[in-house]
């Protein structure tokens, strides 16, 4: 492992086995060969929520009782046959479903909603042998870079509590980072797997568009929305990737490309690959740590024995305007459904329909969301959907388009995860373009469909995260994590000590 975080590394003295609980790879090994029981890896699982969750506000619902159960229920099924996740304490976003564990999205128009179902994602974790430890905070609807929109709490980073974890899967980021979990399933948009993954020093994967089944999983901006997992290693990554990809039925948008085995892909030797940095991610408004961070990372990457050369993607600076149209539209489609007729929130005693309506919507949705609602709302808007969207989509086209032309150059894509570090709590709240620039590096991806990954590459001289993403083609997630792994092994990040 490329860090070393003492609390979460604990002794069984039965079977003079040390494991360090952010090790999924060695959790499974260690619960199959029944050397240390699932139970007990909960155990301390729970126990390290307990702990730490009070200074950090991850978890929105952990409930003992039910984790230990099916703790108990995975110690009886490695007892007939191997689980390839068997043990291992998964942390899951609160936009995803979960059969009888409340799913709010972090909004209040979701505070009592509890599925009666599980997302497909969730079903292929538990089938592997995971153990869902929890639900974890995230902005509303998936809708921030930062955690601070959840109605319910705001998540601080473990490196530095007055500042935020990223978003708008921090809370997943938060859970793997302290040693609460070991694996995490987040969602991304617009950058939200990444950047926390970035803020928080760990790995975060974006899959490619229809790799993993987004069945179940609270829709944002359909044409964009992924499914991605946190984690401490790219083996990690691979480990859980392998189990919950594929074609799923449930999801006309998902991929039915075959599943490669992710993890064995990772010991295939790395051959001289071509890198490409995009002079684009480069420019104004780079933090000058984070970009003598990236850039050495870049260079390291060369020492891999790859040739790395300049590219461009001349259409990203437009990347953040086009993303804003096309989530806010496809957002105010799929956000009507909470209306206060079918299930969640309603206000008390309305004067009439319309009354329900707009009095629902209003307390039921943050400002960010009721922000992004109306400018989807507009945009769409009889005079306006040429204008815009129409135009944003073929701004998409053009974006894509830059991709397709550097990946006939290079293999993999390398540069900056976010333009700086993780900021304070309340810098950027008052100010939504500033909080949109966050992700001025990761939405092209998400516009793209194309798989990226946030590996650890440094930290600043205040001692916070630093993250670099490597993309490549559609479907290359098999080259994306052995490149990551290759560097991780041998470029390993030290990391300082947590504040919890």
């Amino acid at each position: 492992m490329p860090r070393t975080l003492p609390p979460v590394i604990f002794v069984f003295p039965r079977c003079y086995r040390v494991m360090d609980i952010r090790d999924a790879h060695a959790i499974q090994g260690f619960v199959n060969s029944r050397e240390i029981s699932a139970r007990e890896v909960a155990e301390l699982s729970l126990a390290r929520i307990a702990e730490a969750d009070p200074g950090l506000g991850a978890f929105l619902a952990c409930d003992s009782r039910r984790v230990l159960e099916r703790a108990e229920a995975v110690d009886r099924a490695v007892r007939e046959r191997p689980l390839p996740l068997a043990g291992v304490p998964v942390a899951v976003k609160d936009n995803i479903s979960t059969r009888g564990i409340c799913t709010t999205c972090g909004s209040r128009m979701l505070e009592s909603y509890i599925p009666p179902y599980n997302a497909t994602v969730v079903e292929r974790l538990e089938a592997a042998g995971a153990v869902v430890v929890g639900k974890v905070n995230c902005d509303e609807f998936a809708m921030g870079s930062s955690t601070e929109n959840s109605a319910f709490q705001v998540t601080r980073n473990p490196y530095d509590l007055d500042r935020v974890p990223g978003g708008s899967s921090g809370g997943s980021a938060v859970a793997v980072a302290a040693g609460m979990a070991a694996l995490a399933l987040g969602s991304e948009t617009g950058g939200s797997v990444r950047q926390p993954a970035s803020f928080c020093n760990v790995v975060g994967l974006k899959p490619t568009y229809g790799r993993i089944s987004r069945y179940g999983l609270a829709a944002f901006a359909s044409s964009i929305d992924c499914i991605g997992p946190l984690g401490n290693s790219p083996r990690d990554i691979a480990l859980l990737l392998g189990q919950i990809a594929g074609r799923d039925p449930m999801d006309a948008t998902s991929a039915p490309a075959p599943v490669p085995d992710y993890a064995a892909e990772l010991d295939r030797p790395l051959g001289r690959l071509r890198l490409g940095v995009p002079k684009e991610y480069f420019g104004q408004g780079l933090d000058p740590e984070v970009k003598a961070a990236v850039e050495a990372g870049i260079r390291n990457a060369g020492r891999l024995g790859c040739d790395v050369v300049e590219v461009s993607l001349p259409h990203t600076p437009f990347a953040i305007a086009d993303y804003c149209i096309i989530a806010s539209a496809e957002a105010s489609s799929n956000l009507a459904r909470y209306d206060g007729v079918k299930y969640g929130f309603r206000v008390e005693a309305p004067e009439d329909l319309m009354d329900m309506y707009q009095h629902t919507r209003t307390l039921g949705f943050g400002p960010e969301v009721r922000r992004r609602i109306m400018i989807g709302t507009y945009v769409l808007s009889s005079g306006c959907y040429d204008a815009y969207y129409v135009r944003a989509m073929k701004v998409r086209t053009l974006i894509r388009r830059d991709f397709e032309r550097a990946f006939g150059r290079v293999d993999a894509l390398l540069g900056p995860v976010s333009p700086t570090a993780a900021f304070r709590i309340g810098e950027k709240a008052e100010d939504p373009l500033a909080m949109y620039h966050s992700d001025i590096y990761t939405v092209t991806a998400g516009l793209a469909g194309i798989p990226a990954v946030s590996i650890p590459c440094g930290f600043t001289g205040g001692g916070l995260p630093i993250g670099m993403q490597i993309m490549t083609n559609l479907f290359q997630e098999g080259l994306l994590l052995r490149l990551a792994q290759a560097y991780t092994r041998e470029f390993p990040v030290v990391s300082p000590p947590l504040r919890v």
